[in-house]
């Protein structure tokens, strides 16, 4: 497994479904890629456990080719436990 940490700014989709996502700095995205797009399933998806602050659970990060980066979404229930809202900036750590 390996272990990244970033920062990034939780966002909401403007897409149905209103999804909330960070996306990952552009040169992290561009190691991800480089070193495990052969570990990519469908549409750019690799499994991921994430964390922030004390809560952690298991996801994906998806390749979003019309931004060039991955995007990590946050599902409800993270944000419920942590109090997130659109635009907060957050320090997460991402094991793939």
């Amino acid at each position: 497994m390996i272990k990244y940490a970033f920062s990034s700014t939780l966002w909401k989709s403007s897409e149905a479904g209103a999804w909330y996502f960070v996306s990952l700095p552009d040169e992290l995205s561009k190691e991800i890629r480089t070193h495990s797009q052969w570990m990519e399933e469908g549409w750019g998806r690799l499994k991921a456990e994430a964390s922030i602050k004390d809560v952690k659970w298991s996801t994906a990060i998806w390749f979003d080719s019309k931004k060039n980066t991955y995007l990590l979404p946050i599902k409800a229930e993270i944000r419920k436990k942590l109090n997130l809202t659109d635009g907060v900036h957050l320090d997460i750590e991402l094991n793939l």
